[in-house]
């Protein structure tokens, strides 16, 4: 059986109530989705379902080994930026790099658990898969199927 999960911006999106069968949850996206909850109910929400895919083994948490190598895309895409402008490093959007980071731990945890990733932010997860090799699929691709 195949199995994906959703980046954040997937869910945000798409307006995502319900997650298929094959759904694996990342620990990643909701912490993205609990730190911008608009109120204290949708909060509790996800912390609801934060216990219920934590029971079912359904959670994917980055472990260990999953910050190490998340750290060393980073690291690589910050040396790469530096070649590419001649020894330093260009201006990033205010950010830019937490939001990768973020999205390399749901890169590398996701490759352990051979889970699909979904989203709508393709360029940055190319980016990437680059340097890690895990299973990738636009959301647009994804709804249509």
């Amino acid at each position: 059986m195949a199995f994906y999960t959703y980046d954040t911006s997937f869910i945000i999106s798409n307006k995502l109530s319900e997650l298929p069968d094959n759904f694996l949850l990342s620990a990643v996206v909701l912490m993205e989705l609990t730190a911008s909850a608009p109120d204290e109910a949708t909060r509790k929400q996800f912390e609801s379902l934060r216990r219920v895919y934590e029971k079912d083994d359904t959670l994917i948490v980055p472990n260990s080994d999953d910050w190490l190598l998340a750290s060393r895309i980073l690291y690589w895409l910050e040396h790469g930026r530096k070649r590419s402008s001649g020894g330093k490093s260009p201006r990033k959007k205010t950010g830019a790099t937490q939001t990768m980071a973020l999205d390399a731990l749901i890169a590398v945890s996701s490759r352990r658990y051979d889970a699909t990733v979904v989203t709508e932010n393709w360029e940055d997860f190319k980016t990437i898969q680059y340097y890690c090799k895990f299973k990738l699929m636009k959301g647009s691709d994804f709804l249509r199927q």
